[in-house]
């Protein structure tokens, strides 16, 4: 499907995106060098971990090029390279939400309908959810480029901002968050909890796609961290490897099944450290400013620029 109005959106993103000034914090206009697949519709058919996997590799081109994808960023050619890219990038994903809405609605009884006519109400919704979230591309390389900031200010082995996308997991781990977060706000099914469970097997860190995340966010080393989906964090949080933000033991109800759907998750505000391996348990607030020693448990709420170690005495942090 195609019209003047999709064009002009995918057009405008592709400007944004490929805008140099938005880069100008790292440089990327002096880094110069050498210069969809279709999805049949089944009804039933389960969004493709492979085709997915597309996803995320040009996801991670086009908001970070030259430093995933193509190795040499020519800056005369960036627009086309981002444009051929962003195409791609549509195309696929509403062919995987068309899958994704298609497996959800195939167990649900439903009355006698037109096939043709519900394939292509299915077909419109995934070409209408895909566009929304490829236009939102721009907004979500502004957050993430937040991100890369906080990782390399609150790293001291940090040498560069190019070190930092290039080898940090937590901004492979953040890519597919930030996508599948706004992915999971647009109610599509099946398709955010792949990737970020995609990201959590590529990088061990764990974040459900419903949980809040603020600006300047980051992890240091990631392995084995763990973010519920009811979880909110603010600006300039700061975790460690081996956190969690959990939940509690599930409230039930009169049948005895868990109650889904209620906050369950830790709340932190803004500029919180939380050091490695600390829990962070239920539908607490931690105020801005806090400070969460290695090996602590915390239950409660946590007054803002306060501490809990897991020794009274200990002032090394």
């Amino acid at each position: 499907m195609n019209n003047p109005g999709q064009n002009r959106l995918l057009t405008q993103t592709v400007d944004a995106l490929a805008d140099l000034e938005a880069w100008n914090i790292f440089k990327l206009s002096s880094r110069d060098g050498k210069c969809a697949r279709s999805v049949a519709f089944t009804k039933g058919q389960r969004p493709s971990g492979e085709a997915l996997a597309e996803i995320v590799s040009l996801a991670r081109s086009i908001l970070f090029p030259g430093y995933y994808g193509k190795s040499m960023v020519n800056q005369h050619t960036l627009k086309f390279q981002i444009g051929v890219n962003v195409e791609q990038f549509h195309k696929l994903l509403s062919g995987q939400i068309l899958a994704g809405l298609s497996f959800c609605d195939a167990d649900q009884e439903e009355p006698e309908t037109d096939c043709y006519q519900q394939n292509f109400v299915l077909r419109e919704r995934s070409e209408e959810l895909s566009l929304k979230l490829t236009s939102k591309l721009p907004d979500i390389r502004e957050v993430l480029l937040t991100d890369v900031v906080a990782a390399y200010n609150g790293d001291p082995a940090a040498k560069s901002f190019s070190e930092i996308i290039s080898c940090y997991p937590v901004i492979k781990t953040l890519v597919n968050y930030r996508i599948a977060h706004e992915l999971f706000l647009m109610d599509v099914p099946l398709i955010p909890r792949m990737l970020t469970e995609m990201a959590h097997s590529e990088t061990g860190i764990d974040i459900h796609p419903g949980a809040a995340i603020g600006p300047y966010f980051t992890i240091d080393h990631g392995t084995g961290v763990v973010i519920g989906e009811t979880c909110t964090i603010g600006t300039g949080v700061k975790l460690y490897q081996g956190v969690t933000l959990g939940a509690k033991s599930f409230p039930l109800d009169a049948d005895g099944n868990p109650i889904k759907g209620i906050p369950r998750h830790p709340h932190l505000g803004d500029n919180v450290v939380v050091y490695a391996n600390a829990t962070v348990l239920g539908n607490i607030h931690i105020g801005d400013g806090c400070i969460i020693g290695a090996n602590t448990w915390v239950m409660e709420d946590m007054a803002p620029n306060t501490r809990k170690y897991k020794k009274s005495n200990n002032k090394s942090f």
